[in-house]
Formats: C-alpha cells, structure tokens, sequence
C-alpha cells in the first residue's frame, strides 16, 4: 500500500475541500457522509491536518474547515508525509530493520527505483491535480450515463 487509510482519508477529505470559495467551510459531517470516512476518525484526521498548518477551522454554525493554501501549493506527498509520517518511504519494504545501502537486503535495489518513482509522483501530484482529474472522470461518467440512457429510452419507445 502506498499510504495508509488515514492517508487516504485525509486526500479525499482535502478533495472535498478544494473547491470551496473563499470563506466558505466544509462541515466534518458532511464530508464524512457524501465521502464514506467514519466520522470520529475524520475528525481526528482534520484536527491533525489543521495543526500541521493544511487545514483552517471555524467553530460556529457556519464553521467547519478548509484549506488554509491553495490546493496547487498542497502535494499529495505533504499530507501523506503529516498524517503517516516523514521518512515512510525510506524504511526497508521487507521490514529487515538493518537493511540499507551498505548492507542491502534482496529487494533493497528494486524497492529503490520504485519508491524514487512513488516519491516524484506524490510530490510532484497537488490537490488541484487530483481534484481536476476528479472533476474530468465525473464529468465524463455523466456524460456516459447520459448516453446509456438515451439508448435505453429509444430501446422502450
């Protein structure tokens, strides 16, 4: 796995962020029921992300939270790194804790290229990058439901 589930739930949670306007929060609870994260653990994941300087917060009726930076300067590598930790990919993939570069265990050579790639990827992947390529495959899955359904209401005509 490259991440972890609170990983993973702190991205989609940021995706559900990133399009908010300006001054405008999202709800815990609203995030955790049209995104599918348990509620008490996404609280915990936005209170985490919110003192690691990601996230703003607002209490009140129109509080909640939202991204403290434009999702273009947020790399899915930084939120990985403050919810899973800094350093997850330098340890060994087979978990041989004295593995290293002088003293490389059987996958070291190959787990090196890989994480290289995963490390550029993560890096290199902002929170407006996913939430574009989000936008584009809904878009295009409306757009082939629309299509499905045409044909199926010629079928019945």
């Amino acid at each position: 796995m490259l991440y972890s589930r609170s990983a993973e739930y702190a991205l989609r949670a940021m995706l559900h962020m990133a399009p908010l306007a300006p001054g405008e929060y999202a709800l815990v609870k609203t995030i955790a029921t049209e995104d599918g994260i348990p509620l008490h653990f996404l609280a915990k994941i936005l209170q985490d992300l919110a003192r690691h300087g990601f996230l703003k917060s607002s209490k009140g009726p129109r509080g909640g939270f939202r991204l403290s930076q434009p999702p273009e300067e947020i790399s899915m590598l930084r939120i990985v790194e403050a919810v899973d930790g800094a350093g997850r990919y330098d340890r060994c993939i087979g978990g041989n804790p004295e593995c290293s570069n002088r003293v490389a265990c059987g996958m070291h050579d190959s787990w090196m290229a890989l994480r290289s790639r995963i490390i550029d990827y993560l890096g290199g992947t902002s929170i407006a990058d996913l939430a574009k390529a989000l936008g584009e495959k809904r878009r295009l899955l409306a757009q082939t439901r629309r299509a499905s359904g045409k044909k199926h209401s010629r079928a019945k005509v």
